[in-house]
């Protein structure tokens, strides 16, 4: 599918057809592929790794563009069962045209940054600060569910809690990868400003993006060390919640079966003591009850 825009007056704005200064390829069919080959010589190889989630970003230098493939966070789905993944999105920079090519359809200009825009140079690189700040947005939404899932941890015997953590704890991995794959390729931005023909506004930007993106490696590398250090704790507790539950089972058992031996005593097909007792029900009921409540003393004499 292929969505048109152009800049009017500093805006981005859905163009009509007959404008294509920014063209935003979502997972394109073969014949959008063949056309982007033949009309635009964009490489079928990097083409098609944007399209792969398993590719790491890397910058390339064409005869006609600059090709970035940057890793962004895929948008989350309560399918995704705390699974936070990332995939890809791809850059092609002409002098006076830009190309974008995405795996899933998402609004790409969104934002007080996009409101006042320049040039191609400047929306290519206000979409990279736009990924930074996506991630830093899943990263509070992570911390906010690992919080939520401590709180049911504490008082769950379930492992249902402990795998969503599992999960969380995964996800993190692979944003640390990602953001750490893209601090790579800002470097190289960065070294070849000249090259890609960045001025002095968009260095500044370029480092702010520098400075954002290791920010966020660092928050996403907190919440990861906290997970991973405190997840034998947390599993700790579900066994002792677990050791509590059979400590009180086995104290009820215990009291039910105190009275029961009383009761079942007096129950035997023998003669027994006040066998003609005209209150022997009720005196039989009585000592059931005091054991129940001697064994309940001693049980708190105890401390148990």
């Amino acid at each position: 599918m292929l969505k048109k825009y152009r800049i009017n007056d500093g805006k981005i704005l859905q163009s009509d057809g007959a404008v294509d200064e920014i063209m935003v390829y979502v997972n394109p069919t073969d014949d959008e592929k063949k056309i982007l080959i033949a009309d635009y010589l964009l490489d079928e190889h990097t083409m098609n790794s944007v399209l792969d989630p398993d590719e790491l970003s890397r910058l390339e230098f064409e005869p006609a563009h600059v090709a970035l493939i940057f890793k962004k966070p895929k948008n989350y789905s309560t399918e995704d069962e705390f699974i936070f993944k990332v995939n890809s999105m791809g850059m092609f920079l002409f002098k006076n045209k830009l190309i974008i090519i995405l795996p899933d359809d998402i609004f790409l200009f969104s934002g007080k940054m996009f409101n006042t825009v320049t040039s191609m140079r400047d929306i290519f690189l206000k979409l990279l600060y736009r990924t930074i700040y996506h991630y830093l947005d899943h990263l509070k939404v992570m911390n906010m569910i690992s919080d939520s899932l401590e709180q049911k941890i504490n008082s769950s015997l379930e492992n249902k809690y402990l795998l969503n953590l599992f999960s969380l704890e995964k996800s993190l991995v692979y944003y640390l990868n990602a953001i750490n794959a893209n601090s790579i390729v800002i470097e190289k931005l960065k070294n070849n400003a000249d090259k890609i023909g960045f001025n002095s506004e968009n260095r500044e930007l370029l480092d702010d993006i520098l400075i954002e993106n290791t920010q966020c490696y660092r928050q996403a590398e907190i919440y990861s060390n906290i997970l991973a250090s405190m997840m034998d704790a947390r599993v700790s507790i579900v066994s002792n919640n677990l050791n509590v539950l059979m400590k009180t089972l086995n104290i009820i058992t215990i009291a039910i079966m105190v009275p029961t031996f009383v009761v079942s005593a007096f129950s035997m097909n023998v003669r027994i003591p006040l066998a003609t007792y005209h209150f022997a029900f009720w005196v039989v009921m009585g000592l059931a009850l005091l054991s129940v409540a001697g064994f309940f003393f001693f049980w708190k004499s105890k401390k148990w």
